[in-house]
């Protein structure tokens, strides 16, 4: 007998922002957490918040070919949650016919519960997705982009992408953390600038003795030199006049990061430095605390690959791959946990490059063109629609005068 309720998992990612994309979803039964379908796929180069759509579309289509009548959705992406609850308004026009599919699909059952997850309990659709991002990397340059459906735009006073659908009963969501307060985020298909962006300020630690020395530095804790420390003060007045209302100051375990972290906290007003572990510098492995003429000279072979590839790591060290993950996990938290403030950023040369690689769909050569001085500060903006837009890169005139 067809189950009457059922739970889908759903899951969607790309490498790159957008990049190799893929989605994963899975069917449940509520009661035992058997699994009763599972739908995953490569589409090409995407961006992350299609990606989530996609397997969103999927879940539903499984659960419907399943005979249910209701269902509970769980994602760990928020904007889809929220844009599918009709809270957050839908500006980007790539996702709209995509939000339409779906608040279509969601017609077909008599209840419909979005719930919004940490990524940690989203554990089995998120390896379909990453196993569907596999796949679209492996065939490089000539996936296809994906192109979303056309699809006629519902009339603008349905208000959210539920209503498109016009056969749901009831569409709930909900959220196990709290949030920002979404009551009053205005409902509309129409494309209007009402949403505010999340904005990074990108700051790289002040100057150690490697890095005036030229040397790789990566997990070794170096402390900030006696002008790392000036670096330091000048760069938390600038931070503090860029965004005397920050909402929070993130950073690197490494102590080169935190008291350059604890520095600006201080200037913009006591704010407390959370430390992020993902935030930390690129380990380099055998090459830590040598000069790149030191790394040419015993490795020759394996600093070529390593150039030509950021999945290439050195030896006993970590790939720019496996750390841009880690920069991607950083970022999808921090707009989920601010939307619409300004947070900072303390981090390292690798992940910011990684960071302003992907803002930018830059390739990868980019990060071997693109110089951060010590202390330099760079901005971006990240809208919920997943719009980005670079506002500076590597700011440095607060430091002229040292």
């Amino acid at each position: 007998m067809a189950p009457r309720t059922v739970l889908i998992e759903a899951d969607g990612g790309s490498r790159g922002n957008p990049g190799p994309a893929g989605y994963g979803a899975v069917v449940r039964d509520p009661e035992t957490g058997a699994v009763l379908a599972e739908r995953s796929a490569a589409i090409g180069t995407a961006t992350n918040n299609v990606a989530e759509y996609q397997g969103l579309i999927a879940g539903l289509s499984a659960a419907a070919e399943l005979g249910a009548t209701e269902v509970e959705v769980r994602m760990d992406s928020k904007l889809v949650v929220e844009q599918m609850s009709g809270r957050w308004q839908i500006k980007h026009p790539g996702l709209r016919p995509l939000a339409a599919q779906a608040a279509q699909l969601v017609g077909r059952f008599g209840v419909v519960r979005f719930n919004w997850i940490p990524r940690e309990r989203n554990t089995h659709a998120d390896a379909l997705a990453n196993a569907a991002m596999d796949a679209a990397a492996a065939a490089g340059v000539a996936t296809p982009t994906v192109e979303p459906p056309r699809m006629v735009e519902p009339p603008r006073e349905l208000g959210g992408p539920q209503a498109a659908g016009g056969g749901a009963k009831q569409v709930v969501a909900r959220t196990e953390t709290p949030g920002a307060d979404l009551s009053s985020a205005p409902v509309s298909w129409e494309p209007r600038p009402t949403f505010t962006a999340t904005r990074l300020i990108l700051v790289r630690h002040g100057e150690t003795e490697y890095t005036e020395q030229g040397r790789y530095s990566g997990r070794g804790d170096i402390a900030l030199s006696a002008k790392g420390q000036a670096q330091v003060r000048a760069t938390a007045a600038r931070v503090a006049a860029l965004a005397p209302e920050a909402a929070a100051v993130v950073s690197s375990p490494l102590s080169r990061c935190t008291a350059t972290a604890e520095a600006i906290a201080a200037a913009i007003g006591d704010l407390p430095v959370r430390r992020d572990d993902d935030l930390i510098e690129c380990d380099f492995g055998a090459w830590e605390g040598r000069t790149f003429a030191e790394v040419r000279e015993q490795w020759a072979g394996e600093l070529d690959a390593w150039l030509a590839s950021t999945r290439v790591a050195p030896p006993d060290g970590e790939s720019f791959t496996e750390v841009a993950d880690r920069c991607t996990r950083v970022v999808e938290r921090l707009l989920e946990a601010y939307p619409g403030q300004t947070v900072v950023l303390v981090s390292h040369v690798s992940p910011i490059k990684l960071m302003l690689r992907d803002a930018l769909a830059a390739p990868d050569t980019f990060l071997h063109r693109l110089y951060l001085d010590a202390a330099g500060i760079s901005l971006l903006d990240r809208w919920p629609d997943g719009g980005i837009a670079v506002r500076s890169i590597n700011e440095t005139a607060h430091l002229t005068h040292l």
